[in-house]
């Protein structure tokens, strides 16, 4: 019976259909049993003695040895297919591959005791009627299958998704943790939206910042107020530019981290107190650099290219930018520029490196396609870090 129910749900995992309910429909009507015929099993007899969780999961799930010995502990109680069926006949209805559901069941285990009916096609159809596809569903519960088990999951996503602004943006938040869906919306979540705009960000703003860092509307709200406490610290703002960055710098680390983080880029950069508060004021970002990427920063600004650290200071988002893709690449452009005599006019190194990508295309290789016609390959092989003879000498 276990090898017919294995083959049954990989025929339908193989091959889904459009509908989670028109597959469960075809597995049941393929094994179902008139209840009538079922004697009710002895107390403490098992309604099927053959059943073995761990066969179950390597040969219907599709998961490995090693991941059904692990998942196994979480389902020693489960001692009948039926639940399992029935959210295997669901999911593959999602779309969702036979490697899908086993990197999914892998996950979370549970998921096998979900009940279809009261909990997982009730969630599918209120979504649907949130706007959501089923790819966009079958997503969702890949990113989130434990709170997708729950009923209250739908009333969350129905408060994010204009919050968010886009399903997008609400998946990429979810992609860094499911922490929204498992949070108390009442007392957690909203109170920490209202407090962040009343420190002058507005939807898109925590939107953006929520994506990168989720837990941010999912912790306790008195942390969420240490967290502006320590922003402001930096001389930020509230309701500044820069104050959603600086949110981000800080969030989730201890003054003392902020402190050592400081004191770190205050050395490295050779700069005096004064003109580190002004650079991470100006670009509180640096202080979630790596050291290593703030010493390679710092000696090829001041080392190579020449610049005081009064000057990056001014400059600080100079720190922000990549030294392969952007910062290296446009230096060795400029200098071949100006050893050429190409240059018609004095350009700011911090500017050189802020503008765009268009910008910087148009104003320093276009006009000299034919003065050096390798420019525009020099420059695109240096970008993938193939620094050529020609830019290294010039």
């Amino acid at each position: 019976m276990l090898r017919l129910r294995s083959s049954i749900l990989t025929h339908i995992l193989s091959s889904s259909s459009t509908s989670p309910n028109s597959s469960l429909l075809r597995l049941l009507s393929s094994t179902a049993t008139p209840t009538a015929t079922v004697p009710a099993p002895a107390p403490g007899i098992s309604p099927n003695p053959s059943f073995a969780v761990g066969d179950y999961l390597v040969d219907t799930c599709g998961l490995t040895q090693a991941q059904a010995l692990k998942a196994s502990a979480k389902l020693s109680h489960l001692k009948s297919p039926t639940k399992p069926d029935a959210v295997l006949a669901f999911l593959a209805g999602l779309g969702l591959s036979s490697a899908d559901v086993a990197t999914l069941i892998s996950k979370d285990p549970q998921l096998l005791c979900a009940k279809v009916d009261k909990t997982l096609a009730s969630n599918f159809t209120e979504l649907t009627a949130l706007g959501l596809s089923h790819p966009d569903i079958a997503r969702l519960l890949s990113l989130a299958p434990k709170p997708f088990r729950n009923r209250s999951t739908v009333s969350k996503l129905q408060y994010y998704l204009p919050l968010f602004g886009s399903r997008e943006n609400l998946f990429r938040a979810l992609k860094n943790g499911s922490h929204l869906l498992c949070s108390d919306l009442e007392r957690v979540v909203k109170p920490n939206v209202v407090f962040l705009q009343e420190c002058g960000l507005i939807d898109c703003d925590i939107a953006k910042l929520c994506v990168n860092v989720p837990m941010m509307l999912a912790t306790k709200p008195e942390r969420v107020r240490a967290m502006v406490a320590c922003a402001e610290g930096l001389g930020v703002l509230r309701g500044s530019g820069t104050f959603r960055h600086a949110l981000h710098a800080v969030s989730f680390l201890s003054e003392e981290e902020i402190a050592a983080r400081v004191d770190y880029t205050k050395k490295t950069f050779k700069w005096s107190d004064a003109e580190v508060n002004f650079a991470i004021s100006r670009s509180p970002f640096m202080l979630r650099r790596t050291k290593e990427s703030l010493q390679l920063k710092s000696d090829f600004l001041i080392s190579k290219v020449g610049l005081e650290p009064a000057y990056i200071a001014r400059f600080p988002a100079l720190i922000n930018y990549s030294l392969d893709v952007r910062i290296r690449p446009r230096y060795y452009v400029v200098k071949f520029l100006k050893k050429n005599g190409l240059l018609d006019r004095y350009w700011k190194f911090g500017t050189i490196v802020e503008v765009s990508e268009k910008v910087f295309v148009e104003k320093f290789i276009c006009p000299h396609k034919e003065a050096a016609p390798h420019l525009a390959q020099d420059y695109a092989a240096a970008c993938r870090g193939e620094v050529t003879t020609r830019l290294i000498f010039a």
